[in-house]
């Protein structure tokens, strides 16, 4: 049998074969597009094995999962990402490792982020995670707000201590005018992202962009993609 380093070479391998022939089709370079493993289910010594394979971004969504997994590979060369919906009191925990939290939706999570971050002395990137499926004003189910409440939470990041507006995020929807539409999706988030940097200008990440359409989320100028399957494989969810 393949042993596993062999198998996420080869996987990461693919995996950048199809970045690089995305960012070619456009006209972007290979280095604007940051790869992002998503590590959530897998065991620490999958993230090990990744980082000696020279991944430097892994995510997880789940801090139950995350904060021990994060421990077990502390002094590792990676940059951590949260990617999951968050509850308030998640965040003493989840500021102790993560370096970037992806899923900014409320004003709220702001407050308790912030002052989680302040007490551990510890600056965080912050992604407002956009929902595209949401009514105006209100979060969607799978986490998110909707376009018209990214101006309010840009703001309120810039203004909290501990944490900066990097930029945004979202997850192509299930439902709404944009459910099976990935590239128009991604598009209508790129000019969420305009808007967002003539206010923020530093706030120029864009996390969009998982495995099955990764290529959409290129051509429409994401920074970074969330990838997890194509590399790792598929195996039931853990808990």
């Amino acid at each position: 049998m393949t042993d596993r380093r062999t198998q996420l070479a080869r996987n990461l391998a693919q995996v950048e074969e199809r970045i690089a022939a995305a960012c070619a089709a456009v006209g972007r370079k290979r280095e604007e597009v940051t790869l992002i493993v998503v590590t959530k289910t897998y065991p620490a010594s999958d993230v090990r094995l990744l980082a000696d394979l020279g991944v430097r971004h892994v995510a997880e969504n789940r801090d139950q999962d995350a904060a021990p997994k994060a421990a077990e590979c502390s002094g590792m060369p990676l940059t951590w990402h949260f990617v999951g919906q968050l509850q308030t009191n998640k965040v003493k925990s989840v500021v102790n490792y993560a370096d970037v939290v992806h899923s900014i939706d409320r004003v709220r999570l702001v407050t308790a982020l912030s002052a989680a971050a302040v007490r551990r002395g510890r600056e965080l990137d912050c992604l407002i995670q956009v929902a595209l499926d949401a009514e105006s004003g209100d979060a969607a189910g799978r986490g998110g707000v909707a376009p018209d409440g990214v101006a309010a939470l840009a703001d309120a990041l810039a203004e909290a201590e501990g944490l900066r507006p990097a930029g945004l995020m979202t997850v192509a929807p299930l439902a709404g005018p944009y459910a099976g539409r990935p590239r128009a999706t991604f598009e209508r988030l790129r000019e969420i992202a305009t808007d967002l940097r003539a206010a923020h200008p530093a706030a120029n990440m864009v996390s969009a962009g998982m495995s099955a359409d990764l290529e959409d989320a290129v051509a429409a100028g994401a920074t970074h993609v969330r990838v997890g399957t194509a590399v790792l494989g598929s195996r039931p969810r853990l808990g």
